[in-house]
């Protein structure tokens, strides 16, 4: 299998670390649907990452399609509870946790444009995505050590990548100082190698 994502992608560090929990064999090809010559478009129409090439050269995209798709091929390391009402629980999360990191990755983008041609309401809009997301996050974690039951699954991979990003791209956010519980939690992650060598460079 290929993953085809730049480093710096929340979602694609959300499927790097479910392939690492899984220890799921895998190339990762670097490419980013802003380089000019990407070939992204060809293999997903959206022109989004990230996508995972299958042995057969089928791609998959949408992270959320293919996280279930890795967790369903190996019986290492579970991530997606069997009983269904827990998996919908767990899914919820990561909805919640995308969320967030897309809005953070829209901000991102709009911030690219010449400044004359950026949308100050925009941006407010998709700020207000994240604080209201982290505030929920916050409130439903609580003072749990995992986001779902008792055992580490693909809600706390979203979150912590989604924390991750943000760190990465929103320093002055200071989410930390006013959500301890998510400090917690990122630092209970960090210490995984899943998460340690998914860490995306700092930005140049």
């Amino acid at each position: 299998m290929k993953l085809i994502s730049p480093l710096t992608s929340p979602f694609g560090r959300k499927v790097r670390v479910v392939l690492a929990e899984k220890h799921i064999d895998y190339q990762l090809v670097e490419d980013s649907p802003l380089n000019p010559d990407n070939q992204i478009a060809t293999l997903n129409p959206l022109g989004k990452v990230p996508v995972l090439l299958l042995d057969d050269g089928r791609p998959l995209y949408d992270s959320s399609v293919i996280v279930d798709y890795l967790d369903q091929i190996s019986p290492v390391s579970k991530l997606i509870p069997a009983e269904h009402r827990q998996a919908i629980n767990v899914k919820r999360w990561e909805a919640l946790a995308d969320g967030i990191a897309d809005a953070a990755v829209l901000i991102v983008m709009e911030k690219r444009r010449p400044v004359e041609q950026q949308s100050a309401d925009w941006i407010a809009r998709q700020q207000a995505k994240i604080d209201r997301g982290l505030e929920c996050v916050a409130t439903d974690l609580a003072d749990r050590k995992w986001c779902v039951g008792d055992a580490f699954t693909l809600a706390d991979v979203a979150v912590g990548c989604m924390l991750g990003y943000l760190d990465l791209r929103f320093s002055e956010l200071d989410w930390a100082s006013r959500h301890p519980n998510l400090a917690e939690l990122r630092t209970r992650l960090d210490v995984r190698a899943s998460f340690g060598d998914t860490r995306p460079p700092l930005p140049v």
